[in-house]
């Protein structure tokens, strides 16, 4: 009787460790920090000699030269 009574308290810490629980599942995972390089954005100036123009039947594209823009273009 002693035996058994024995073996159980000795066995009892190991199957208590044994058992899952959150913080040991959380000192586990493992997020690795990768950041991508960053590459900026390169644009080009481009001249846009009309514009477009509400008239009655629609849109019309209008080629003038005087209030021509210049407009950034991503390359």
């Amino acid at each position: 009787m002693k035996r058994i009574l024995l073996g159980t308290l000795l066995a009892l810490p190991f199957a208590i460790s044994s058992l899952p629980s959150q913080a040991s599942a959380a000192e586990i995972i493992i997020k690795p920090n990768f950041h991508k390089p960053v590459v900026a954005a390169r644009y080009q100036r481009k001249l846009i000699p009309a514009h477009w123009e509400t008239v009655r039947r629609g849109n019309k594209w209008i080629k003038i030269r005087v209030p021509a823009r210049y407009v950034n273009v991503r390359v």
